[in-house]
């Protein structure tokens, strides 16, 4: 039933969206005299050359040459060429949104991809080449981004976030009643925003469903949230069969089960039904942190403010334990040597948008200038990996090396020296490239 209405929603949309672009092509581009930051290492290459052909990255040398007559080259003398950052946690249909305008009655799949399409090219302009969506319809997004039609980054999509009724995905309006009793999708269900399904049978069609749609993941619900209506932040959610089932069917497709939680209870529920990711962990203890260490589970992380003048007063307080515990929580985790990854979780607050960069720096108090970098390009790469054969691109990221794709930034500066070069991308990213594809050049 869903899936009819996405079907027709998506044959409605046109790819008029955003007029197409005109990126800076050539068959080989070669940075010459570039500092190199690899995305592993503690310190940067002496200068030297990296020459990009098609979309991979094809040699990096002193001695490093094109091949080809038709080349760009790019003078880094002083600069830093890294790898592309990665968010491991945005919802790129909603990140646009507020509140008001997701509840509107004439909300259409179409008007959040309007919307959705503007931020995407935002994003690709901060350096933010790949993304790990965790909610929402973007897979539309990721087609028209994949074929040209947008500027955006590589999306690894989750669909729509899997629920269970008054669960944290739960996104129905007080009046609406349940598809169960009434027959009736509700407005979120509608635009594939999110699903609520209960009872081992509706979680694996749910999974299915997302994953038929070209899912690279399944992200569930397993306890309570700060910006949903109806849950307590202490709930747990979702039955250990219930759980497995979403487990079970993501594992028959080789991929794996990422889930939204706060508090042991339900990471432990999650660990033992056999999910490999978790989001938020913001109210675990060090035994629940130690298991996952134990156990190889990611703990994918950010790092909120308290509040924004756009917050609910009731979710400002609701959200209050959380931002204390994400303090907690960062350097715990990495001391006891947790798989640690990295994301942003703007929701509903597009104002936030242009303060991806910065949400980075926010992490200043635990990590390395080093460490810190590894964080958004080779470590959250490792996480996006996990997808296995669902990842939709071929090819290795997070690294400056031959034969990994050519999403790479060159940075005016030392980041590893400055870490806050990387907060203000308008003026210290002088090209951004994706796919070998050079996106934004401080030439133009």
């Amino acid at each position: 039933m869903i899936s009819a209405y996405l079907r027709a929603g998506l044959a409605a949309l046109t790819v008029c969206l955003l007029a197409p672009f005109a990126p800076l092509a050539a068959q080989e581009v070669v940075f010459t005299n570039v500092r190199v930051f690899d995305g592993t290492a503690d310190t940067l290459s002496a200068p030297t050359t990296v020459v990009v052909r098609e979309n991979v990255i094809a040699a990096i040398g002193p001695d490093a040459a094109p091949t080809s007559a038709e080349v760009t080259v790019i003078d880094g003398t002083g600069q830093t060429l890294m790898p592309g950052l990665i968010d491991n946690h945005v919802h790129m249909m909603f990140n646009s949104l507020t509140p008001a305008e997701m509840a509107a009655p004439d909300m259409s799949l179409e008007k959040v991809m309007a919307l959705s399409a503007a931020q995407s090219k935002a994003m690709l302009l901060r350096g933010f080449t790949a993304v790990r969506d965790v909610g929402g319809p973007s897979f539309q997004l990721k087609r028209l981004i994949d074929s040209g039609k947008v500027m955006g980054p590589r999306i690894w999509p989750s669909g729509p976030m899997i629920s269970q009724t008054s669960g944290h995905a739960d996104l129905r309006h007080p009046s609406e009643p349940s598809r169960r009793f009434s027959g009736r999708m509700s407005k979120a269900e509608e635009i594939w925003a999110s699903v609520v399904a209960d009872g081992r049978d509706e979680v694996l069609t749910a999974v299915r469903e997302n994953l038929r749609l070209g899912a690279s993941q399944i992200k569930i619900a397993a306890g309570g949230g700060t910006s949903s209506e109806y849950d307590p932040l202490d709930v747990t959610q979702y039955t250990l069969d219930e759980m497995k089932a979403a487990v079970d069917a993501a594992s028959d497709w080789n991929t794996y089960v990422t889930v939204h939680a706060y508090h042991p209870k339900s990471v432990r529920r999650a660990i033992e039904a056999g999910v490999k990711v978790i989001e938020h962990g913001n109210l675990l203890d060090e035994d629940t942190l130690k298991l996952m260490a134990e156990k190889g589970i990611w703990l994918s992380g950010q790092m909120l403010v308290d509040s924004t003048e756009a917050m609910d007063p009731k979710r400002r307080e609701k959200r209050k334990p959380v931002i204390e515990g994400q303090k907690i929580v960062w350097p715990m985790a990495k001391r006891l040597g947790v798989k640690l990854a990295w994301g942003t979780d703007f929701l509903f607050e597009p104002e936030l948008n242009a303060q991806q960069n910065a949400y980075i720096l926010r992490l200043k108090p635990y990590f390395t200038p080093a460490e810190l970098l590894k964080l958004v390009t080779s470590g959250n790469a490792e996480l996006l990996a996990l997808s296995g054969p669902r990842t939709p691109y071929e090819g290795r990221l997070g690294v400056v090396e031959q034969g990994a794709l050519a999403d790479l930034i060159l940075v005016r500066g030392d980041p590893l020296a400055d870490i806050d070069l990387i907060g203000d991308p308008a003026r210290n990213f002088t090209v951004i490239m994706k796919d070998g594809v050079i996106v934004k050049s401080a030439a133009e």
